[in-house]
């Protein structure tokens, strides 16, 4: 018999903790006390459900994305499908890509839509979907790498930027990837969107063939994994600067198309102590694109 869903206000009496098989979701909502009560209720209400709604299409859900043609029914899964289209031309990618923060921002919405709230976040793994209302503002921290977090920096977002999703992607994350990063952390408009294309600038951080880079195929460690017998990473071992600079500059080519096209709002790329930053300027008002030094 599976384990019922985990609903549970965290210690700390401020915020929502929801858990259901791999979805596991830290909720925050500010403003009147009663808004934050009708919203948190939302929460667990939508949260019934979700993930058997997920699996009733998971086989249609690891096939490659089809970027003209959605097949999938449910809320969830149709926005994991709207995420990835935009890049299903040009690569291999598939619906689950996006499903993280297609998960946080289904929650958030359920809960905005029954409550006015100052602000809010659904943190689904370190994938984020926020709410700002006019004139509220967010303060984000930067990471080098998930599975060792050091702030390196930090990013304020104002409702003005239309930043509504934050996701990190990279070979040390909780999934897998093609690439080589470290970490790399998109803002964008939506969660899903950031998930997507988190996950696409994360796989051209590279160095093709390089012998450093320890590569398996994904289902030697997940067996009904969406990659099948794709190689992802596992291990990558010391670089030289130049080969740091090399695969970085090919993660940043990738973030700037993005950017220019209105895929993404900004991106941070980590790989072995070196930072690349674009669309930040806001905060790092030197150039659009600068070297940080690794924390």
């Amino acid at each position: 018999m599976r384990t019922p869903p985990q609903i549970r206000m965290l210690p700390d009496g401020r915020r929502l903790h929801l858990q259901d098989g791999p979805i596991d979701l830290i909720i925050e909502a500010f403003g009147a006390a009663s808004a934050i009560r009708v919203a948190y209720q939302a929460a667990a209400t939508r949260f019934g459900g979700l993930l058997e709604e997920l699996c009733d299409e998971l086989p249609l859900l690891r096939r490659p994305a089809d970027p003209d043609n959605c097949l999938l029914h449910g809320p969830v899964a149709k926005r994991m499908h709207a995420a990835v289209a935009p890049f299903a031309a040009d690569c291999f990618i598939t619906p689950m890509a996006a499903v993280a923060g297609a998960v946080a921002e289904e929650i958030l919405h359920a809960m905005t839509a029954a409550a006015s709230l100052a602000k809010a976040y659904v943190n689904n793994g370190g994938d984020i979907a926020l709410h700002l209302s006019p004139r509220e503002r967010f303060t984000i921290g930067l990471i080098d790498r998930p599975d060792r977090p050091s702030l390196f920096g930090k990013a304020v977002l104002s409702s003005a930027d239309g930043i509504s999703g934050i996701a990190t992607s990279g070979w040390r994350g909780r999934s897998f990837s093609l690439g080589i990063a470290d970490a790399v952390t998109v803002l964008a408009a939506t969660a899903s969107s950031a998930d997507s294309a988190a996950t696409i600038v994360a796989n051209e951080v590279d160095l093709p063939g390089h012998a450093a880079v320890v590569r398996v195929p994904a289902q030697e460690f997940q067996q009904d994994s969406d990659l099948g017998r794709r190689l992802v990473t596992r291990n990558v071992g010391s670089l030289d600067p130049a080969e740091i600079q090399e695969a970085l500059g090919r993660g940043m080519s990738c973030a700037k198309r993005l950017l220019a096209t209105g895929l993404i709002q900004a991106a941070a790329l980590h790989l072995q102590g070196e930072t690349r930053v674009i669309g930040l300027s806001a905060n790092y008002p030197e150039s659009e694109e600068r070297v940080l030094a690794h924390a």
